[in-house]
Order: structure tokens, then sequence, then C-alpha cells
């Protein structure tokens, strides 16, 4: 199966490298403000369907711009698909897009593969086999401390995207890491992470298909992947931090407050920084808005290990902001 993926990546990275000759040719349409899908998205998924459903023609299909149109509709065997992730950066001939495909097995993700055309590597992972950059092994990095650290994420671009409380965020994670990049393809800056080129990722706002393949090479690698308050079931949440297992805890301390299912007291929290950082006491003075206090209970984990830590967290379904 992971053989398959490899060939449906490679023909739609073939592809796409033939259109990024002449990128101002390709035909753009907008799904919605900032968000844009072209031709070459549209034949890559094509190429990649065919591929997949001519050799498991009883599997289901869930992808980027066709949804759940093709393949079986009950199948346990589900090919999660974005066939060009990073089209804003392709539009505008920034070598920074993939192509990530995932085989999720009853609802958990078993195979994966993430390639990036520009550089032609293909990031592969089978459950329980390691993680792969070509035919290298690779695992997250050794950083133990997040001052020392790069992390990646994506910003918000969409209309009703929470740009305030994702400022603060970013600001909280800023202040204590080494740098910051957006390069601007979640499943290729998962790669990345898994590889150990980058610490740590987070970003709100994602889709399933964005994280499945990432998430299984994150894993694979000896990382820890899930929301922002450590839940690993994660992939339908819109939310998303990995790391090795040292920095992923780390993040999840100054994520999990921003969190969709972070409780009550977090919330407020967030909502009063949004709002203006300090709160006005009986006598005029004002005063910082306590800092919420991380709920994570670490877990040491060995590598290639799927584990999560464990987290004591409100689970309240209403947004924090």
């Amino acid at each position: 199966m992971l053989n398959v993926a490899v060939k449906a990546a490679r023909a739609a990275g073939a592809l796409i490298n033939r259109a990024a000759l002449d990128v101002e040719a390709v035909r753009v349409s907008l799904k919605q403000t900032n968000d844009f899908v072209t031709e070459v998205d549209k034949a890559a998924e094509a190429v990649i369907i065919e591929t997949l459903l001519t050799a498991y023609p009883g599997h289901g299909i869930l992808a980027e711009e066709s949804g759940s149109e093709h393949g079986a509709k009950d199948s346990e065997f589900v090919w999660i698909i974005d066939p060009l992730d990073g089209t804003t950066n392709f539009i505008h001939g920034f070598p920074f897009y993939c192509v990530s495909i995932a085989l999720s097995v009853r609802g958990k993700v078993e195979q994966a593969v993430v390639y990036d055309p520009n550089r032609n590597d293909i990031y592969s992972a089978s459950k329980g086999r390691g993680s792969y950059v070509n035919d290298r092994r690779i695992r997250v990095g050794k950083r133990t401390r997040l001052q020392e650290c790069l992390i990646s994420t994506g910003f918000p671009y969409r209309p009703g995207d929470k740009l305030k409380p994702y400022l603060n965020m970013l600001g909280e994670v800023m202040s204590q890491c080494a740098g910051v990049r957006r390069p601007g393809a979640a499943a290729l800056d998962l790669a990345h992470v898994a590889a150990g080129y980058t610490d740590g990722f987070f970003e709100t706002g994602l889709q399933p298909w964005d994280v499945a393949a990432g998430s299984l090479l994150i894993t694979e690698a000896g990382g820890l992947i899930g929301n922002f308050t450590g839940e690993s079931d994660f992939i339908d949440h819109g939310e998303c931090v990995a790391g090795n297992p040292r920095i992923y805890g780390q993040l999840i301390g100054t994520l999990g407050k921003y969190s969709k299912f972070a409780g009550a007291g977090d919330k407020a929290s967030v909502r009063q920084a949004v709002l203006g950082g300090a709160e006005a006491t009986t006598d005029g003075s004002e005063q910082a808005a306590p800092a919420a206090k991380p709920t994570l209970k670490a877990k040491r984990v060995k590598a290639g290990s799927a584990a999560a830590p464990e987290v004591e967290a409100a689970q309240v379904p209403d947004a924090p902001f």
C-alpha cells in the first residue's frame, strides 16, 4: 500500500513540476478569500485517485477538492489526500509545497507519504516501521529546551479566522523560542519536524488532509502530535501541535489555554489578554491577568511510539474566543 501511495504521489508531483515551469499560465480559481484552487490541484488529485483506486477499488477516498465523491462509501480503508498543499506558494512560484497522501484503517492512520517535488524528497512511514526520507531513517530533533528551538506555524488567512488570539499565541511562542517560521504548507512542515529540520509546529484551522500523513511521520519518528490540550485523537479538531516529547510538552503548556477544548478559566484568560491583557482593580490600578496553569502530565515515550501525553483538560465545546 505504501508503494502504491508513493507511485501516486510521484505521478502527481511530475504533473505539478511540469506546471511549475510556466506557473503564470495556470488557471486559478478562488474558493474563498485567500483560498485558491488551480487546475493543477484538480489534475493532481485525479491522477492520485486513479492510481489508488486502480490498485484498491474497494477503498474509500477523502480528498481536499472532491471530498468523498470517489471510492467506496463504507470502506474501513480510506485514503486522505491533499494533492497540492501550499497552493498559494505554488501560484506565486515560491518553492514550498507538497503532495500528501495517508491511508486510514478503521480511523487510524497506518500509511503516509509526503512528497516534496521541488527537492524530489519522499517522506514516508508505515505504522510500527519508522519514518524515512527517501531511504534514510529520520527522527525528531533532540533539543529539550524550547528557547533553543526553531518552531514552524501557519498564519490565519481565511475570513473569520481568529487573528487577534493567534497573534497573542504567536507572541508567547516567539518570546520562548529561538525563532518562528511560516513556510506555508502544513504537511511539509510536519515532515520537517519528523526529520528534525525544525523542532516543533503549531497551527489552527487545519483539515484532516493537512495533517493525516504528517501525524504518522511524527509519531514514527519518535515525536508526539495532538491538539493544543495534548489529545492525540486530534485530526478533526482543527488545531495541531507537534514536536519531540519534551518540546511538545512545553508547547502544550503555552498553547493549551488557546484550545477550543480548554477549561473555562483558561478561555477567560485568553479573552482578557485579547481585550488588553490587564484588568482594573478596585483602587484604580491595573493587575495582569493570571497566567493559565498548564495541565500537561508528561509521559516518556520510545521512538516510534504513537503514545500521547496524558492531559487533564475540561472538555468545553464552545470556542475560546
